[in-house]
């Protein structure tokens, strides 16, 4: 599985490229060798480097004079899945420099293709409303297609209900909303909440704020010699205390990939939850929620081809159904009376106020266009570029976390 900061220049922009160059420095790679790194095969100066506890994406992108050495793959057809895609990306028909755009910030926010734009397009040309509160044709429109774009996402990680999805501005706040809600609910004194210090800081610093108020104890488990979290490390950590962990699937930065159903395995065994983010997975590979046997699971739209401003929480309907409200306001209640308030049961629960209509219609809109060119596709094509060297010209074309 290659880093998404690979996955765009492979599957938009994988043609030869005349751009500005620019002098390269010398920094340290992922041994490519590795079973938890899959990076391009290249030759620069390894230098040392040191790691802070989580990681905060530092990045820019290399346009080179770059040429792809590769062969057809046969699997795949002689024309490759990059250059079938890219005329789905308007924003890649321009030039820049006088050269064609390439973009390799993929791990930032991903670029939308046509089907995208069209759907956002539609929602606000041709049936604006608000959802779950009109009975007038534009309102239900609305709230048919916000509903499908939920079973859409269901379908797309295979959830048991689509009333697993929660709706969330992003996979930030769908974190927040599990340790603020799951969190405070469960947590106490002396209880351990088991991270790696290779998660993003949206999954570290949420804890870190709900350990504060509880009292919970963070244990971070450390990278091994090739850079990766230390799974056997992770093993040994798991107790009676443990209440919950909180790991990615992919990593943004080494490019890792956790044995997510082992973890799962070892958390339950002691009666322990597990949040898997998996922003940087489900974009690339087929994820299944219920053969990964997860408690929770987060994602983020603008990751996945998808609209800014939207991601989601899939949570196992039993949890869901436990935990209280994470924000007040409208939608989220059931009845409201001056002393109180009853709630609605889940997704409306942890959708307060007006949503991201038309984002989620056009996250919708995102998995159709995924879904259409096959996520078992995207990765074997994905696995087959990263297994092919490439020629780069005067100077590597490449990111830097």
């Amino acid at each position: 599985m290659p880093s998404s900061t690979l996955t765009l220049f492979n599957l938009c922009c994988n043609s030869i490229m005349e751009t500005v160059v620019h002098k390269l420095p010398s920094f340290k790679l992922l041994n490519p060798t590795s079973s938890s790194s899959h990076y391009c095969s290249t030759t620069t100066t390894r230098t040392s480097k040191s790691f802070r506890v989580g990681s905060r994406r530092r990045s820019f992108s290399i346009s080179a004079s770059a040429s792809a050495v590769r062969e057809d793959n046969p699997a795949l057809g002689s024309v490759s899945l990059g250059h079938i895609t890219r005329p789905d990306f308007p924003i890649l028909h321009q030039e820049v420099n006088g050269s064609r755009l390439v973009y390799l910030d993929n791990a930032a926010t991903s670029q939308k293709p046509t089907a995208v734009l069209n759907a956002l397009q539609n929602y606000y040309e041709a049936y604006n409303s608000n959802v779950h509160r009109g009975i007038h044709y534009l309102s239900a429109r609305a709230t048919d297609e916000y509903e499908l774009a939920r079973k859409k996402v269901a379908a797309f990680i295979n959830a048991s209900d689509s009333r697993e999805i929660v709706f969330t501005k992003n996979a930030t706040e769908a974190i927040n909303l599990v340790a603020y809600s799951w969190g405070l609910s469960n947590l106490k004194p002396e209880d351990e909440v088991i991270l790696t210090i290779a998660e993003h800081h949206s999954a570290i610093v949420p804890w870190q704020l709900v350990a504060q108020k509880t009292g919970a104890i963070l244990k971070f488990v450390s990278l091994n010699q090739d850079e990766a979290p230390d799974v056997d490390n992770l093993r040994q950590m798991f107790s009676r205390k443990t209440k919950i962990v909180v790991v990615h699937h992919v990593s943004n930065t080494l490019a890792s990939v956790l044995p997510i159903e082992e973890i799962v395995l070892w958390a339950h065994d002691v009666g322990a939850k597990v949040l898997v983010d998996a922003c940087q997975s489900v974009p690339h590979m087929v994820v299944n929620v219920q053969s990964l046997n997860v408690d929770f699971l987060v994602a983020s739209s603008h990751k996945m081809c998808g609209p800014t401003g939207i991601g989601f929480l899939y949570g196992k309907s039993e949890l869901l159904s436990a935990m209280p409200p994470f924000l007040g306001g409208g939608e989220m209640i059931s009845d409201v009376f001056l002393d109180h308030s009853t709630y609605a049961e889940p997704p409306s629960r942890f959708e307060a106020g007006t949503p991201a209509i038309g984002e989620a219609i056009g996250l919708g809109a995102a998995i159709d266009y995924l879904s259409r060119l096959g996520m078992q596709k995207i990765h074997d094509y994905e696995v087959w570029e990263r297994a092919k060297p490439y020629t780069c010209g005067r100077f590597l074309v490449f990111m830097f976390y």
